[in-house]
């Protein structure tokens, strides 16, 4: 009898944790595919994900893109007030995107690199801040530290490619661009939503960016630019630091 009784309490525990887990989990991952709305004291800011990088971004009747690019079919978006590089490369610097998206009074902000093909970009380099409506913007370094293309070689120098910041309302969004887990990033402070990237061999592995992430703890983090990358590591890595974790679409079919 007692036997029993303690298999069956050990059932009971096995099944409570299971539960337990998996509540966890669930609440503290949210998924979702859609447009992500955040209060701020100025009004909401609408987030919508729409491939890869490629970023909207929605508050008090302007729009701002963060690297729009193909394969995005900007057909029906509305057109950009404002639109932000974050480097060189194909999938964040669309000069066809850009121009379609443009329209008479369209600012363009860039890395001084970029401007140098965006001719009708103003330039913002690693530690500049600008201020765009009631937006500030801050250009955060973006970089490998080890991986790249050959011996020597990095994929993203120092001081060429540029990460966001963007402040609005008391609201700060930061949006990585392709880098490691570099000492910048992880000294941030006061981010409220985290866009990070996630993808090799060009940025970071998943526990590496959830490593950095831990580092500078904002309240929401959403992966973002991580085609081929498991998730779920991720996610695992950063169970129990009260960090929430949004995940969404980033690659419709």
């Amino acid at each position: 009898m007692t036997a029993n009784m303690n298999h069956n309490e050990v059932d009971m525990k096995l099944i409570f944790a299971v539960v337990y887990s998996v509540f966890a989990i669930s609440s503290f991952v949210h998924s979702a595919t859609s447009t992500q709305t955040f209060s701020t004291s100025a009004g909401e800011v609408k987030i919508t994900p729409l491939n890869h990088a490629s970023t909207m971004i929605e508050a008090a009747g302007k729009t701002i893109y963060l690297d729009p690019a193909k394969p995005v079919n900007f057909a029906g978006h509305p057109k950009a007030d404002l639109v932000l590089v974050t480097d060189i490369h194909p999938d964040h610097m669309d000069p066809a995107s850009i121009a379609e998206l443009s329209k008479a009074g369209t600012e363009i902000f860039a890395p001084p690199v970029v401007v140098k093909t965006v001719t009708n970009a103003k330039p913002i380099a690693n530690g500049e801040t600008k201020t765009w409506q009631d937006w500030s913007i801050e250009a955060i370094p973006a970089y490998n530290l080890t991986r790249g293309p050959a011996p020597g070689k990095l994929f993203h120098d120092k001081g060429r490619g540029n990460g966001y910041v963007l402040t609005y309302g008391g609201k700060r969004f930061y949006f990585s661009g392709d880098t490691e887990g570099v000492p910048e990033m992880r000294a941030l402070k006061n981010i409220d939503v985290a866009f990070v990237c996630m993808n090799l061999p060009y940025t970071m592995p998943p526990d590496e960016a959830a490593d950095a992430v831990k580092a500078f703890h904002p309240k929401v983090v959403i992966p973002y630019h991580y085609r081929g990358s498991d998730l779920t590591v991720f996610v695992k890595r950063l169970e129990g630091t009260g960090i929430e974790v949004r995940l969404l679409d980033w690659y419709p079919k």
